[in-house]
């Protein structure tokens, strides 16, 4: 029987997906500075880290071009716009999914299923690709 690429999400984990690091920085960039790194690594968003050095928000590219339109003075505290949200290495991807979908968030932060330690980043893009490859096989297994 026809597996769907629905179900095979159920079968893949977060971390066959992720980007193993994660960009940041912390909460007095200067937005600039944010879109610089964004640019040069190709990236569409960055962690940004509280006073103790734990991952808080999430800046992304609209949040920066927002930020463009009005001023220049911003820092990456006053843009960032997404709560750090995360999920597990053994986490399914369409759970991963869900809790996207469920906040309005386009990136998650990935932990180590063991340790619990920040390990990397999964995108909407990652689970785009998964998707999309599952969904290709499957058409071509039929």
């Amino acid at each position: 029987m026809f597996e769907t690429s629905s179900q095979t999400l159920d079968r893949i984990r977060v971390g066959d997906c992720m980007h193993v690091g994660m960009y940041s920085c912390d909460q007095e960039t200067p937005v600039a500075y944010v879109a610089e790194i964004m640019a040069s690594r190709r990236v569409h968003a960055l962690v940004v880290h509280d006073d103790d050095g734990n991952p808080a928000e999430i800046v992304s590219d609209t949040d920066v071009i927002a930020a463009a339109a009005c001023a220049d003075t911003f820092m990456a505290r006053d843009i960032a716009g997404t709560e750090a949200l995360s999920a597990s290495t053994d986490m399914s991807l369409r759970e991963a999914a869900r809790l996207m979908a469920e906040h309005g968030v386009s990136h998650l932060i990935v932990t180590d299923g063991a340790s619990g330690r920040p390990v990397g980043v999964l995108s909407t893009t990652d689970i785009l690709a998964a998707y999309a490859r599952t969904a290709a096989a499957g058409s071509r297994s039929s």
